[in-house]
């Protein structure tokens, strides 16, 4: 039977630099496997998360308005809409102040 080439002792001895070789690849895949659930496991975290917050049920938007940002401040709801308003809402649900805004 004919000798074989593909031992790893053997063919360590005979080059010392493939141990350093293996265990910087070995390493290198470790680190890119840990890469990889982190990554995975942040998407999953942030695409888990709603897009807009759910408007109290006691606001009464006008007629015909499309919500476009929502802001919770302690005081106010602030709501801005596709028609570029800007509705001031106390916490109670009540419109408080209505703002147009100006394009620029």
């Amino acid at each position: 039977m004919a000798e074989d080439d593909t031992d790893w002792k053997a063919a360590a001895k005979a080059v010392p630099e493939l141990r350093f070789l293996k265990t910087l690849v070995t390493g290198l895949t470790l680190v890119m496997g840990l890469g990889m659930v982190a990554v995975v496991a942040m998407l999953w975290m942030r695409l888990g998360q709603p897009v807009l917050p759910e408007l109290p049920g006691n606001i009464k938007l006008p007629d015909n308005v499309q919500v476009q940002a929502v802001t919770f401040a302690p005081d106010w709801i602030v709501v801005v809409t596709d028609d570029a308003q800007v509705l001031l809402y106390d916490r109670s649900g009540t419109l408080a102040r209505t703002i147009e805004v100006q394009s620029p």
